[in-house]
């Protein structure tokens, strides 16, 4: 049943949770704005048509973007609300999920299991990984660097995202076959009540409006990696942004997509009786759809998104300060040490 509670904070006050997803996470709805390259490493899945607030109630996809938004959001709290806040991603993740479909009580201990499974897994698995693209990141930091390398970051940001999703979805589908009829049309109403809430963000207004609401939200990103921009970063950034292929109403058309695609393919599993490998399997489809959209006008937006978005943060970092660099290799070494300590075994 839905937990009343939507938000946990730290002894400090820090708020590590809050709904809905998008209050606190980079949900920027193009790719460019995302936060600087180096901090892709952790948390930049959420990018254009895949970044808004898309709540998948444990189909794997959710679980992949949730846990890489919370770690992303850390990041932007400070090194010890990433230890605490990583430890407390089970207990985090179930109370969102038991607020988008409302786990009935028989399956409530499936749910916490299949999360503690996916949260072991990827704390003694992937970690290791991450501290090592933080550390390579920290060598591209400290100087200049071109579109190829983001891109490649990005790419290996990917196959860990794949790893995830593979682990993921195993652990999903017994989840997802216990779901029923009313359990999909809350769902389905959670969602049309997100979307309101996206609308109101990014279509309302005039179109230098939403520039402006988008500019905000890019340097606020940036400044906390790089620290203050000067008026030549910022008019760099506004520019970008005004030249992007993305739009608000293709960001809302392509998050219909996912959604509707989604929610068929939860529909199906729950009409047609599937086997658990079947059921990966039909997960595994809506993960790969989502990031290679079948159609092609479609994937040709979200692959110019994907390149801009490479162009763009190479073309800031560069752009930066050498001070600048250094505040972001100090920061990209204070997480490394933090994802580090994190894979140390229990004293």
């Amino acid at each position: 049943m839905a937990q009343p509670q939507t938000k946990s904070t730290t002894g400090n006050g820090q708020t590590l949770l809050c709904e809905p997803l998008h209050a606190i996470t980079p949900l920027e709805p193009d790719l460019e704005y995302q936060r600087p390259m180096f901090s892709l490493v952790l948390s930049e899945f959420e990018r254009n048509g895949h970044t808004d607030s898309v709540a998948c109630p444990f189909g794997g996809q959710h679980m992949t973007r949730l846990w890489l938004s919370l770690i992303g959001f850390l990041l932007l709290q400070g090194c010890s609300a990433i230890k605490l806040g990583y430890q407390q991603l089970p207990t985090l993740s179930y109370w969102w999920l038991d607020s988008t479909v409302s786990f009935s009580g028989s399956q409530t201990a499936g749910a916490k299991q299949a999360i503690d499974n996916l949260y072991q897994w990827h704390r003694s698995e992937e970690l290791t990984a991450y501290a090592e693209l933080l550390q390579r990141a920290q060598v591209l930091s400290a100087g200049p660097v071109q579109t190829e390398q983001v891109c490649r970051v990005w790419s290996d940001v990917q196959t860990r995202l794949d790893t995830l999703m593979r682990e993921a979805v195993v652990q999903a589908a017994p989840v997802a076959m216990a779901l029923g009829p009313r359990q999909l049309s809350h769902l389905a109403r959670r969602w049309e009540s997100q979307n309101e809430e996206w609308e109101k963000e990014w279509l309302l207004g005039s179109v230098s409006e939403r520039l402006e609401r988008r500019l905000d939200k890019t340097l606020e990103r940036y400044r906390s990696f790089y620290g203050e921009l000067t008026p030549t970063q910022v008019s760099l950034v506004k520019t970008q942004l005004a030249q992007s292929p993305w739009t608000a109403e293709w960001g809302r058309q392509d998050r219909q997509r996912r959604q509707q695609d989604l929610l068929s393919t939860l529909q199906g599993i729950s009409q047609y009786k599937l086997s658990q490998v079947e059921v990966e399997a039909q997960l595994w489809g809506v993960w790969q759809r989502w990031m290679k959209p079948p159609e092609a006008a479609q994937r040709a937006v979200v692959q110019n998104l994907s390149q801009r978005a490479c162009e763009n943060l190479a073309q800031l970092h560069n752009a930066a300060t050498p001070e600048q660099r250094q505040q972001a290799t100090r920061r990209l070494r204070a997480y490394e040490k933090d994802v580090k300590d994190l894979v140390k075994p229990k004293q």
